[in-house]
């Protein structure tokens, strides 16, 4: 992952562990893929056996870990690293008031 982002510049880790913080984030995504991919299968499956659960639940999020980390990272940048996400930056285009 680059220090800083090509296009803005902004520095992806403001300070040494900030994305510590991001785990709890990404327990969070990981427990609601979890829950919503038990729902489904329970729904739409008809309640399946155990080990039918426990593949499917393991492959999804096999599947969605690099989504979970991205996001997890992003949102924890977003709500305590200061950014303010701002899309006619790079463009150079003010935007109207």
């Amino acid at each position: 992952m680059p220090e800083n982002c090509p296009v803005c510049g902004q520095a992806y880790e403001p300070e040494p562990g900030f994305y510590w913080g991001a785990m709890f984030i990404s327990y969070g995504f990981a427990v609601a893929v979890f829950l919503v991919t038990s729902v489904l299968l329970y729904f739409l499956a008809g309640d399946p056996p155990l080990w039918v659960y426990i593949v499917t639940v393991a492959g999804v999020s096999l599947l969605t870990t690099p989504l979970v980390f991205r996001y997890s990272r992003a949102l924890m940048l977003y709500l305590f690293g200061g950014v303010h996400y701002e899309p006619n930056r790079a463009t150079g285009v003010q935007a109207k008031q």
